[in-house]
């Protein structure tokens, strides 16, 4: 991460497998960054939620004031961007526009639309230049960092999907003082992830000023959404398809992607994360992998940040069936990621049934 003297963008440096590595940007007003990433383009489509048109259009003028013809492509908010059909659309739409390998695609919003945009702009053409204006929290610290894309099918979450890292991420902090108070709470979640896994001062700064951290605009948020970037950075540059420990990054998802498909996606993305690192601190617990002060920490930092730590009593069948689907089981065989300790994380493989539904007895609520 290297800090602007004066205070200006900071860049945090993503590499990976045979890419030639990237630029998230984290600052405001980073709309003058985009003309340097979109060089060489004839055309770039602008993938956007309709409350993001503002935003977009801004995006738009850059683009054009550069001498590139955007073309604005308006998607559902939220999961429900995230289907085949949406992706037809985009992808008939870049058709119809003459799109060619030189053009450029940029996801704006949050994570839904830029794993959304992540995944036209892999599969057109077979991959075109992809660029990343994440507009959220959760966005700018998980979805938009380190070349994941996808979409959702019947049977889970990001199930159709491909590695296609970005070109450059600009992560523009003014946007976040627009964000419902809920929807800032919920990206915390993976930056409490990223503490857990990775950072423990992530959790200090939290339990240290639990207001700042709640402040979009505090120089607390400014420092946490750095960290929590840098954290991803240094994982997804080691592993770039998940061969290694970038699954440490799915700590809490197996329980967490359960709960979001059983709610048909109307669970927040980071509440169900809150409420998975939750579950797998009390596994570890349970599995004798982790200590009571850590394990008891995970819903400490959450609930100071207004999370949620429990999840519905009579849920569990559902989940666990959901979970035999999950990315991370192989074969018949569930696995999760786990902590040794604070900033120790490991794989616990195919635990007993009955020690996955006791755990989930112990967050139930």
């Amino acid at each position: 991460m290297t800090p602007d003297p004066a205070g200006g963008p900071v860049r945090i440096r993503v590499g990976g497998g045979a890419q030639p590595g990237y630029d998230v940007v984290v600052g405001a007003g980073l709309a003058g960054e985009l003309p340097g990433l979109v060089a060489g383009a004839e055309q770039a489509a602008v993938l956007h939620p309709a409350a993001l048109a503002d935003y977009a259009a801004v995006a738009a003028g850059s683009l054009a004031a550069g001498g590139v013809r955007p073309l604005l492509l308006p998607v559902p908010d939220g999961e429900a961007a995230k289907t085949l059909a949406v992706a037809g659309g985009c992808w008939e739409a870049l058709g119809a526009a003459g799109f060619t390998r030189t053009d450029v695609v940029l996801g704006v919003g949050g994570g839904a639309t830029t794993d959304l945009a992540g995944w036209v702009a892999a599969a057109w053409l077979r991959g075109v230049r992809l660029i990343q204006l994440p507009t959220t929290l959760l966005g700018m610290v998980d979805a938009a960092v380190g070349g994941k894309t996808g979409i959702n099918s019947g049977a889970g979450k990001n199930l159709i999907g491909a590695f296609h890292p970005p070109t450059g991420v600009l992560a523009d902090l003014t946007t976040l003082k627009t964000l419902p108070d809920r929807d800032f709470r919920a990206g915390l979640a993976e930056v409490v992830k990223c503490g857990f896994i990775a950072d423990p001062a992530i959790l200090d700064l939290i339990e240290a000023d639990r207001a700042a951290a709640l402040d979009p605009a505090s120089a607390a948020t400014r420092e946490l959404v750095g960290r929590a970037i840098r954290v991803k950075a240094e994982i997804v540059t080691r592993d770039l398809t998940e061969r290694g420990d970038r699954i440490f990054l799915n700590y809490g998802h197996t329980l967490a992607h359960a709960i979001e498909r059983a709610a048909d996606y109307r669970f927040r993305h980071g509440e169900a994360v809150a409420v998975g690192l939750v579950y797998a601190a009390e596994l570890g617990r349970a599995a004798g992998r982790l200590d009571d002060r850590t394990a008891d920490r995970h819903a400490a930092v959450l609930r100071a940040v207004d999370l949620p730590t429990s999840y519905q009593g009579g849920a569990w069948p559902r989940l666990h069936e959901v979970m035999r689907v999950d990315k991370k089981a192989r074969g018949s065989r569930l696995r999760f990621v786990v902590l040794d300790g604070l900033a120790r994380p490991g794989i616990l493989d195919d635990p007993p049934p009955e020690l996955l539904a006791s755990t989930y007895q112990k967050i139930s609520g």
